[in-house]
C-alpha cells in the first residue's frame, strides 16, 4: 500500500537533511499529474528554490548503444571519488503505444546506485514531450536543494528530447562511436549545433585508430559550424568509459565551459532564457491538459478523429472545431 503523502514541511524537511527516502518521495510527488499532488509540490519547489541552482548541469546524448550508461556511471563514480555529489536524472520516455517504461538505469549502473555520494532517478515522461520538461526540470531543483554539485541528465539520442534536455542544462555533451564515416552521413546537423562537446566514446584498444579518424572528422563538421557562442568552441575528445580512459581531461573541460560562461555573463544569462522557456512550455502542456479534459471536447473527440482518419475533413478543420468546443473562436487559415 502506498504511503501517505507527508506534510509540505516534512518534505522540505527531509530532503535539505539529506534523507534519501524523503528525497525519493518529493520526487514522486513532483512528477504526479494528480492536481492535490501538484498544488502541494509547488509549494514544497518554492521553498526549495532558494537552496538550488549552484549545481553544474550536464546533458548527455547519444545514440543507442554509443554506451552512455557505462560512461555515466564511470564518470559518476570519477566524480563522487573526488568528492562530488552526483544526481543522474535518467529521461526515459515511456512507450507510445504500451505506456510502459524502461526504468532499468540502476540495474545498469551497479556501482553507482550503491555510492553513497550519488543519486540515480528514472524520469518516466507517459510519452508526453512536456513530461521531460517539467518532471525532469523539477526534479533538478530537489535533487540540487538536496546537495548534489553535478547533475547528469541523460536522454535517450533520438527525437526533441535532445532539444529539450539542452535546454535545460549548462553543459551538452553528445556522445559519439568511433567509425565516423557513415555516422557523419546520417548525423542530424542540430545535435552538432547543441553540442558544447563531443566525446568519441569507445575509444580503446582496436578501436583506437577508428576513434582517432572519427575525432578528426567531428572536428571538420563542427569548424564549418558556427558556434552557440564566441568564447567557446565545442572541442572533440576520446574517451572510454568502460575503461575510464579520458574522463579526467573531458572534466576538465565541462569545468573550463562553467568558468568561462561564468565569467562572462553567459551561464547566467542561459539560465534566465531557460526559465521563461520553462514558463511556456508548462502554459502548453496545462493547455493541452485542459483541452483534452473540456467535456464538450471530449464530446467532439471520437466523430473528429474518426472524420480525419477518414479523409472526410482536414486536420485543420478538426483541430478548429476542438478549439471551439474548448471555448476558442478559431478560424481556419
Amino acid at each position: 500500500m502506498a504511503s501517505p503523502p507527508l506534510s509540505v514541511d516534512a518534505y522540505v524537511d527531509g530532503v535539505l537533511s539529506g534523507d534519501r527516502a524523503k528525497l525519493g518521495r518529493a520526487i514522486t510527488l513532483v512528477e504526479s499529474r494528480n492536481p492535490t499532488h501538484q498544488q502541494a509540490a509547488q509549494e514544497v519547489l518554492t521553498r526549495l528554490l532558494p537552496h538550488a541552482g549552484k549545481a553544474l548541469r550536464v546533458g548527455i546524448s547519444g545514440v543507442p548503444g554509443v554506451g552512455k550508461s557505462t560512461f555515466i556511471e564511470a564518470l559518476g563514480c570519477d566524480l563522487t571519488a573526488k568528492g562530488h555529489r552526483v544526481a543522474v536524472l535518467a529521461v526515459d520516455p515511456s512507450s507510445s503505444r504500451s505506456g510502459g517504461s524502461i526504468l532499468g538505469d540502476k540495474t545498469r549502473m551497479e556501482r553507482l546506485s550503491i555510492d553513497d555520494n550519488a543519486f540515480i532517478r528514472p524520469s518516466p515522461t507517459g510519452g508526453r514531450l512536456g513530461g521531460v520538461n517539467r518532471a525532469t526540470r523539477e526534479t533538478m531543483i530537489v535533487c540540487e536543494a538536496a546537495g548534489f554539485d553535478v547533475v547528469l541528465v541523460e536522454t535517450v539520442g533520438t527525437g526533441q528530447s535532445e532539444t529539450l534536455v539542452a535546454g535545460m542544462v549548462d553543459f551538452f555533451l553528445v556522445l559519439m562511436l568511433p567509425g565516423a564515416g557513415d555516422e557523419l552521413q546520417g548525423i542530424k546537423k542540430g545535435i552538432l549545433e547543441l553540442a558544447d562537446m563531443i566525446a568519441v566514446n569507445k575509444a580503446d584498444g582496436p578501436n583506437d585508430t577508428r576513434a582517432r579518424l572519427a575525432m578528426n572528422e567531428y572536428k571538420t563538421a563542427l569548424h564549418i559550424m558556427t558556434p552557440a557562442h564566441p568564447d567557446w568552441t565545442p572541442p572533440v575528445v576520446l574517451c572510454s568509459g568502460l575503461k575510464g580512459m579520458g574522463l579526467a581531461e573531458l572534466w576538465q573541460k565541462i569545468e573550463e565551459h562553467r568558468s568561462i560562461m561564468d565569467a562572462n555573463g553567459a551561464l547566467a544569462e542561459r539560465r534566465r532564457a531557460q526559465q521563461v522557456e520553462w514558463m511556456w512550455s508548462m502554459v502548453e502542456d496545462r493547455l493541452m491538459d485542459a483541452v483534452k479534459a473540456h467535456p464538450a471536447v471530449c464530446d467532439a473527440l471520437p466523430g473528429l478523429r474518426q472524420a480525419v482518419a477518414q479523409g472526410s475533413t482536414t486536420a485543420t478543420r478538426a483541430a478548429q472545431r476542438i478549439l471551439e468546443a474548448f471555448g476558442v473562436d478559431a478560424e481556419a487559415d
